[in-house]
């Protein structure tokens, strides 16, 4: 079988693209477990480096709007595709036309592409929490409505209807995970709203300094790259009945404020670290990580399986695990 993560060049495509090969298979198209033959990394750049030094692997460089170069990559003999390809929310506000291209067009695209194969491939999209905005509850349920207030966010959404729709129709067997804030993540700072609270985090466990555009007291719903790859795979061996007709979900998440994660690095760090940190209020950052929910119940993400991050000590002590020298 094969197997396509479009976004792979990123940091969670190519833990996860490690994660696939390492796992070795899938449940296919007809319910059963299938051999990965072949996963493809799809994506504009190409990684730094490799996700893995493996036969199985192929790298290819492509636009996620070019309907021929998915049409090449989504051939036949696909039977999963995970849709992690995105501009990023700050990005994608700050640039309407982009976002929307890739973003918005470029997920259609995707579900066109998989909509043109002989037999429904199972497709993993990742949305957001931007999802959601505006007046909130003070805790998000699983009955809280959409109401995105960013572009990246309504791009999010309408994906998510899309999934439900093509899911519907079977074109597509289609899950759509809503992701809360990504922490820690590796790399350099990127143009997410919300990579802050990795720098935080990441920067002064290098030895640098790092922005901090948040009041202290801002809260955010978090989840750690580990659980992240493990609520992708869980959300593609789930079967489709346990998805029904609604075929979204609020992933667990933990919920911090930026002062916690400071007090949770300094118990495993100590004090140092903390002193690289600058405050530089950004209310345009501000504003945008204010309108998504810091608070979740996710009653229905627990039911099907899924799992949350216990505290943020152990997602620092993973960050440091995983990716520090």
């Amino acid at each position: 079988m094969k197997v396509v993560i479009t976004g792979g060049a990123g940091f969670l495509g190519q833990r996860l693209a490690r994660a696939l090969l390492a796992r070795g298979q899938l449940t296919g198209p007809q319910g059963r477990p299938e051999p990965i033959d072949t996963l493809v990394v799809f994506d504009a750049a190409a990684p730094a480096a490799p996700p893995a030094d493996d036969p199985r692997l192929q790298v290819v460089r492509g636009d996620i709007g070019d309907r021929a170069a998915l049409a090449d990559v989504l051939d036949a003999e696909t039977g999963s595709v995970f849709h992690l390809a995105a501009v990023v929310s700050a990005a994608a506000e700050a640039d309407f036309d982009l976002g929307m291209r890739v973003n918005l067009y470029g997920t259609l695209a995707v579900l066109e592409a998989c909509r043109a194969l002989p037999q429904p491939p199972r497709l993993v999209f990742t949305s957001s929490i931007a999802a959601f905005g505006g007046e909130l509850p003070a805790v998000v349920d699983d009955t809280t409505p959409l109401t995105p207030q960013t572009s990246y966010g309504t791009q999010k959404a309408i994906g998510e209807l899309l999934i439900n729709d093509y899911s519907r129709k079977g074109f597509v067997d289609g899950r759509a995970l809503r992701l809360p804030t990504v922490v820690v993540r590796p790399g350099k700072p990127n143009l997410a709203a919300s990579s802050f609270a990795s720098s935080i985090i990441r920067e002064p466990l290098l030895g640098q300094e790092a922005l901090c555009p948040v009041s202290p007291e801002t809260r955010l719903a978090i989840i750690s790259p580990r659980r992240a790859v493990d609520a992708l795979l869980h959300a593609h061996e789930l079967p489709p009945e346990a998805w029904g007709a609604y075929r979204a979900v609020n992933l667990p998440a933990l919920s911090v404020s930026v002062e916690e994660m400071l007090a949770a690095l300094r118990r495993v760090a100590g004090s140092r670290p903390l002193g690289r940190i600058r405050w530089q209020p950004d209310p345009h950052i501000q504003r945008i990580i204010s309108s998504w929910p810091a608070v979740f119940t996710s009653q229905r993400a627990l039911r099907l399986g899924f799992q949350r991050d216990a505290r943020m000590e152990e997602i620092i002590e993973a960050f440091i695990a995983d990716e520090l020298p």
